[in-house]
């Protein structure tokens, strides 16, 4: 069951990235407060976009506090690298990210997938 609490976790960091990513796309700069907050203010979806990243996180949080206590630290952290490869993949599928497809990044994605294997890829027991 930690497991599936850590994927979890990893499945709503990825969706609070790419709300986030997408609010701060439509948003004035957080630099100009006022503006920013007149938007927040009169555009609901932006303001609801930006809510939902962040409670994302907040429930992030919380399936992974529930992962640490079922599931050893070793284990468990590893597996949220796959956060990288699924806002990578994501963004890359989203046309209104406008992410552009390089090869050298499809190398990195490989390289922590690869990585992510080696950690978790259970191994003998020594008899």
């Amino acid at each position: 069951m930690g497991i599936i609490w850590a994927l979890g976790s990893v499945l709503l960091v990825s969706c609070a990235q790419l709300l986030l990513r997408w609010s701060m796309m439509s948003l004035p700069p957080v630099s100009d407060v006022a503006a920013f907050c007149r938007v927040l203010l009169t555009w609901p979806t932006a303001a609801f976009t930006l809510a939902g990243g962040l409670l994302a996180y907040a429930l992030s949080m919380l399936c992974w506090f529930l992962a640490l206590q079922r599931v050893a630290l070793s284990k468990a952290y590893p597996l949220l690298s796959l956060s990288y490869v699924l806002v990578w993949a994501a963004a890359l599928a989203l046309p209104l990210f406008n992410e552009a497809f390089l090869w050298g990044k499809l190398l990195g994605v490989a390289l922590i997938f690869s990585g992510l294997l080696l950690i978790c890829w259970p191994g003998r027991k020594a008899s």
